[in-house]
């Protein structure tokens, strides 16, 4: 079963959701602002991506911590991002052990191996 994470209200996630509704895909939604990762699932995406990739540091909540001129290291980076997961860049997609980060409609046809 595929998984996606991500916060309702975000375009992003409603596009990602859509798209496969449309294309008849079943998946799990989980929704961070209400069901937030452990540390153990954030640092099984984190492993898997990178932080620099799973941050999404053009969002509002990066913005809004102002730590964009700091510097942080990966620990400081990872507790922050623990602390505030609506920072994950959407949508974060699960299946089986493979994880993908992002909306683009041709990774997801890939990803999902559709035709």
């Amino acid at each position: 079963m595929l998984l996606v994470i991500g916060i309702k209200n975000c375009n992003t996630i409603q596009k990602t959701l859509k798209w496969l509704d449309e294309k008849g895909v079943e998946y799990d939604f989980r929704d961070v602002k209400k069901d937030p990762l452990s540390d153990e699932e954030l640092h099984d995406i984190v492993s898997k991506l990178s932080l620099e990739t799973v941050i999404n540091k053009r969002g509002t909540k990066w913005r809004s911590l102002d730590v964009a001129d700091k510097n942080l290291n990966d620990q400081e980076l990872f507790d922050l991002l623990a602390d505030n997961q609506t920072m994950i860049k959407r949508p974060v997609i699960y299946r089986d052990e493979a994880v993908l980060i992002g909306f683009d409609e041709e990774a997801f046809t890939a990803f999902l191996e559709l035709d």
